[in-house]
Formats: structure tokens, C-alpha cells, sequence
């Protein structure tokens, strides 16, 4: 039986709760082999990031290379690109591979409020990255940051910037809503011919470092276990609601403190 693969371009995160690490956590608790191409290194904790440090957008493409070239990759995440020259290398690199599935999470701003993508960069991943992407997840500021638009606070309005988004080129938007208000949290999973609501009860945690990159590799993994997208997005929701429900059993760090990846082995 062949091995699932999913590769993570993203940046790393060196407490260990979000970006790559997350991602690879993340590969692993769902039965994924995870490979990984760093575009950045964060200085970082549960309290905030204190620094960012990018990767020569070369040696991004040499990462990927590398793997493409020996690995058999069912589906590619990509998380925080840090910058413009990296996003046009990535995007370089899967035209040149053509990977089956891309799940792209616009990574623009981390849980602590610390901006990471810079602003010149964002229209970059509108031409160049969303056209390749089988799905993109924006939570709602990101979906309306990448429209100009004011954040959505209406399902109709979340629905008219899932068609906005897909007008970009993509071809499926989840529109995750964690940031919005009330006893649920409804994420909107839109393309070309419908609206899917997922609705999950709304979990009342600190723990939510790394929720938002863990969601879309739990996608990312399920695609590549050759899952349609709407049982990988069902999937990664059912997944994601227990990974935050059991975050509590940890206490790691003195801010928003990670997920529990494992929670369904320890």
C-alpha cells in the first residue's frame, strides 16, 4: 500500500504550536507522512512573535525541488510566505510539479494580532498562489483583507466573499469562522456550484496557538489520502473541534497555548 505524503511549505514556529511543526503534527496524527519546505523562521512563543526570519527564496525552491523529485506528494499546505519573491518561487515550483491538490491558508496574521505576511506581498498571493489552490482558508479577517472588503458579519456577506475569493481563480473557499460570535463556530465551504455550513459547537479556550494552520493541514492530509474535499474539510472540522476540546490538557507557556495534535493517543 502506498504511503500517503503531504508536504507543508510554511514558516516554523519555535514554540512548536503553530506553522510547520504544527503541520507536521498535524500530518502525523491523521496517518500522513509530512515533508516540509521552510519559507521562514519565526522567534516565537505563545505570546507573541519577536522576530521573523525569511529563507532566500532559492533555497525555498531548492526545499521543494527536493522533494517533489523523490517523494510522491499527494497534496501540498502552504501557510506563512513571509514575502513576495518567496510566493512567485512557490508558485514557480508547483506549475513546474503540478501537484493533484493545494490547500493554501493566507496566513497574513498570527492568533497573537503579530502581522506576517508583509502588506506589498498580499498581491502577490492574489495573482500568483490562489489561481493553483484546490482550496484556500481564510478566516474572515483574511477573506476580507484579501478583497479590501470590511470583515463579513452576516452569512450572506461570508457567502459573497467566498464567490469574491473564488473569482481569483481558486477553486473552493473555507471560510473559517472561529472569529466570529455566539454559541456556534460555522465555517462556509464555497465553490463553484454551492455553500456547505459546518457548524461545530464554539469551544471556550485560550489554547487556539496554531488552530488556524492545523485546519488546513488536517485538509491538506485528508486530500491526500485520496478523500474528496468536502469529507477532507469534514474531516479536518470533526478533528480540529476535538484537538482544541482537549487543549486544556496541556499548560504549555504563559499566552494562547497550543492544541492538543494527539489528544486521540495520549
Amino acid at each position: 500500500m502506498t504511503t500517503p505524503v503531504a508536504l507543508t511549505i510554511a514558516g516554523s514556529d519555535s514554540s512548536g504550536g503553530a506553522g510547520i511543526q504544527a503541520d507536521l503534527k498535524t500530518f502525523a496524527a491523521l496517518g500522513v507522512f509530512g515533508a516540509s519546505a521552510i519559507t521562514a523562521l519565526t522567534a516565537q512563543n505563545t505570546r507573541g512573535v519577536t522576530g521573523i526570519h525569511a529563507v532566500p527564496a532559492d533555497f525555498v525552491t531548492a526545499q521543494i525541488d527536493a522533494v517533489f523529485s523523490d517523494l510522491d506528494v499527494g497534496a501540498v499546505k502552504i501557510g506563512m510566505v513571509a514575502q513576495a519573491a518567496s510566493i512567485d518561487a512557490i508558485a514557480a515550483a508547483l506549475s513546474r510539479w503540478a501537484p493533484r491538490h493545494v490547500v493554501l491558508d493566507p496566513v497574513m496574521v498570527a492568533t497573537s494580532g503579530d502581522r506576517l505576511l508583509a502588506s506589498e506581498a498580499v498581491e502577490a498571493l492574489r495573482k500568483n498562489l490562489i489561481p493553483l489552490a484546490t482550496v484556500i482558508t481564510p478566516n474572515l479577517p483574511e477573506a476580507a483583507a484579501l478583497l479590501d472588503e470590511p470583515i463579513a458579519t452576516s452569512e450572506a456577506e461570508i457567502e459573497s466573499q467566498g464567490r469574491g475569493l473564488l473569482a481569483l481563480g481558486c477553486r473552493a473557499v473555507l471560510i473559517k469562522g472561529g472569529h466570529g460570535e455566539g454559541a456556534e463556530s460555522t465555517d462556509y465551504l464555497v465553490d463553484s456550484t454551492r455553500t456547505i455550513a459546518l457548524a461545530a459547537p464554539r469551544i471556550a479556550t485560550r489554547n487556539t496557538h496554531g488552530t488556524g494552520c492545523s485546519l488546513s493541514s488536517a485538509v491538506a492530509a485528508g486530500l491526500a489520502r485520496g478523500e474528496d474535499l468536502e469529507r477532507a474539510v469534514r474531516n479536518a472540522k470533526t478533528w480540529i473541534s476535538a484537538a482544541i476540546g482537549a487543549a486544556d490538557r496541556f499548560t504549555v507557556g504563559h499566552g494562547h497555548g497550543p492544541i492538543h495534535h494527539f489528544h486521540s493517543f495520549y
